[in-house]
């Protein structure tokens, strides 16, 4: 099995679950958050990496698309939805990121 780049797997996920191709921010994640995954009967504890994507397109058609809904939303409205604090925190700085950046 080849391992993936945490950004080339953040890529990809954008595509498989939104339809939604891009270039990833250069410089690494922007940060992290924590959940508990629920697994059958238990949870498991997991840490994600957030990195930043350059929307280039949104697909018509996706691998996950009858398992999702895809809305777009500011990032305070992101964080106001979203249950972890942490994902929440990072929403809301993201504006400050990429203020004067271009991809």
């Amino acid at each position: 099995m080849r391992k993936v780049a945490p950004s080339a797997a953040a890529a990809r996920e954008a595509y498989e679950e939104a339809g939604i191709e891009g270039v990833i921010r250069p410089g690494g994640a922007v940060g992290n958050y924590h959940y508990a995954k629920a697994l059958g009967a238990g949870e498991m504890p997991i840490k994600v990496k957030v990195f930043l994507l350059w929307v280039e397109r949104q697909l018509d058609s996706w691998p996950e698309q009858a398992e999702r809904e895809t809305r777009w939303f500011s990032p305070e409205e992101a964080a106001e939805l979203v249950a972890e604090p942490e994902l929440a925190t990072l929403l809301l700085s993201t504006r400050d990121m990429v203020a004067n950046e271009k991809p």
